[in-house]
């Protein structure tokens, strides 16, 4: 009988539980150098330069994103394994700007014409198309679904009954047409055109809000509670007959504070997205709020992937732990819930002392093709004053020399740019003192 050399198979043992634990660790760092927060990094496949425009999420696993037409076609994607992977399953010439769905088979994308799915997205039909491009829609039934379109002349907001055989004007007012429409239920509701105004009949009667203008998304909870957001973002406790301001996280070195797009969990629990962060260095992170009193207290978190998106334009949760924020082209995906930490304020990017230098609001603010920017100095410094987008590229250096003490003023012309919003910096021998936002509209 052989026997057995027990040394060698010991030190044979412990060399493979050494190499073992090596790959463990390997394997250990690389899922958490993918994932280093309680979010983790998302891809859209090739959209050919084309951007989303629209996103939502059924559950844990299915969602549906429309991107906008370019040169070629528009869009829908599904994604069937929590955004993980997207596929696309439908093109179309026109464009294509909401995708909402009432359940896991029946849904609708409105863009240039409306399409309807009933078997979750396999066939799309077109719907006979209401009289106008659909900016915004909501779609409370199968039969019953408001579209709205903010055009001067050829705008408006329309109702249809029947799941699209007929439509009905329902507002129409030139230039102050609608860009959101928002229905609780079937009575009550409201839309932008021309300030804040509410309907309690479905839309066929209309009453201004006193003090409130636009909004760019809406939820109630209940015929009561209620969050809007344009910007700043404000709640309502008497079905939206009045709105108080909510206080989001600001100062130090956030450039953004506001919301653009939010998520409703529950009456305590709201999600949202369109706050930026800037560090020092060039480096601009997307903020992702979150309320768990309703909105009395905010905080933020900024997910640590490997790609920093600036600004999410888009946020989803299925529920408390599953929810997605996205940008114009890819996003980020929690499965807990988000990071176990959140921030309230911010620190400070700039050690200057602030009462030497003020940087003025643009006015007009709005503004169409040109606006002013004013700016003080109380002391001769090398003043640079930079006008970026919200993806943080720079587009004009405004002002770029040595300036005594004074008050100066500046005109920036946007003509040859699009609408959306921008941000412009005030910096003091190279350091950045404020950054303030304006909007274009043309």
């Amino acid at each position: 009988m052989k026997k057995v050399n027990w040394n060698n198979i010991s030190e044979k043992l412990t060399t493979f539980i050494f190499y073992l634990s090596i790959i463990l660790f390997f394997t250990a760092f690389n899922f958490q150098d993918s994932r280093t927060s309680g979010w983790y990094q998302q891809f859209m496949p090739n959209l050919n330069g084309k951007q989303i425009s629209d996103i939502t999420f059924l559950d844990s696993l299915t969602g549906y994103a429309v991107v906008t037409q370019s040169s070629d076609s528009s869009y829908i994607l599904k994604t069937t394994n929590g955004g993980d992977n997207w596929s696309i399953i439908y093109r179309q010439l026109y464009a294509m700007t909401k995708v909402k769905f009432l359940n896991s088979n029946t849904g609708f994308v409105g863009g240039g014409y409306l399409y309807k799915t009933i078997n979750g997205g396999f066939n799309w039909v077109q719907v006979n198309p209401p009289p106008i491009s659909v900016e915004d829609m909501f779609v409370l039934s199968q039969d019953t679904i408001w579209v709205c379109w903010s055009e001067s002349l050829a705008g408006g907001l329309f109702r249809t009954a029947n799941g699209g055989i007929n439509w009905q004007l329902q507002y129409s007012q030139l230039s102050a047409n609608p860009s959101h429409i928002y229905m609780y239920n079937g009575r009550l509701g409201f839309m932008d055109g021309g300030g804040l105004k509410r309907t309690t009949d479905g839309g066929n009667s209309w009453t201004i809000v006193t003090g409130e203008g636009q909004f760019t998304d809406m939820h109630f909870v209940d015929s009561l509670i209620g969050w809007k957001c344009y910007g700043g973002v404000k709640k309502t406790t008497d079905g939206g007959l009045n709105w108080t301001a909510q206080i989001l996280p600001s100062g130090g070195n956030i450039i953004v504070t506001g919301l653009s797009k939010f998520s409703c969990v529950n009456k305590d629990t709201i999600w949202g997205v369109g706050g930026t962060v800037f560090f020092v260095g060039g480096q601009y992170r997307g903020m992702i709020y979150r309320t768990t009193n309703g909105g009395t207290n905010w905080y933020y978190q900024l997910p640590d992937t490997s790609i920093h998106i600036p600004v999410y334009y888009h946020i989803g949760f299925a529920n408390k732990f599953n929810g997605w924020a996205y940008s114009l082209s890819n996003g980020v995906h929690t499965t807990i819930g988000g990071d176990s930490s959140f921030i309230m304020s911010s620190p400070q990017i700039s050690t200057t002392i602030p009462n030497k230098y003020k940087l003025y609001q643009n006015y007009p603010n709005p503004f169409n093709s040109e606006s002013k920017i004013r700016y003080k100095i109380e002391k001769t410094s090398l003043v640079k004053i930079i006008v970026f987008d919200i993806q943080g590229k720079e587009i004009s250096i405004l002002i770029n020399k040595k300036l005594s003490s004074g008050s100066y003023e500046v005109n920036f012309n946007a003509g040859s740019l699009s609408s959306g919003i921008y941000f412009y910096s005030l910096l003091i021998n190279g350091e950045r003192i404020d950054t303030k936002k304006m909007i274009l509209i043309k």
